[in-house]
């Protein structure tokens, strides 16, 4: 499964928004310099967050984005499905059926085997991100990590 770059930007960003400090805020603008990404695009892509619940966002010169709840309630599933949607990344498109080695209509009335391993690998892939959270990633994390992002992200480092 190949996701679009976005995606680690935006489990990135969320991370470095979970460690401020309750009640702060950082701008696209920042994120952006702090992770040397386009910030038009970046920011379109927290604006998913920000319509999925996920995060909030604040206007003027003082606002910016942080986490619209608790860290222990946004999982990384959450915020991969804000961004790529909730569809599978395959598609079975019944070849079985087509070409010199088609198979006849009654050896294919159930789904496709290869179609059902892989369904089930994609709910596999859901569950495992759906049991991590923005505040068990942080728990991983070195003991000075929230410090030094806060200190990087306002530019005093």
């Amino acid at each position: 499964m190949k996701l679009p770059v976005s995606t680690e930007w935006v489990l990135h960003c969320a991370t470095t928004l979970a460690q401020l400090d309750p009640g702060a805020s950082a701008s696209a603008a920042q994120l952006a310099q702090y992770y040397d990404l386009p910030a038009a695009y970046l920011t379109k892509q927290l604006k998913a967050l920000v319509r999925a619940g996920l995060l909030a966002a604040t206007t003027g010169p003082r606002g910016g984005f942080r986490l619209a709840r608790p860290a222990s309630e946004i999982t990384l599933l959450q915020i991969v499905e804000a961004v790529d949607g909730t569809s599978s990344p395959y598609e079975c498109r019944e070849i079985r059926q087509r070409g010199r080695g088609a198979l006849p209509p009654e050896d294919c009335r159930r789904t496709c085997v290869l179609a059902e391993k892989m369904a089930d690998a994609h709910e596999a892939w859901r569950r495992s991100l759906a049991e991590v959270t923005l505040a068990g990633i942080l728990a991983s994390l070195p003991p000075s990590a929230p410090s030094r992002t806060r200190l990087r992200l306002a530019g005093t480092v």
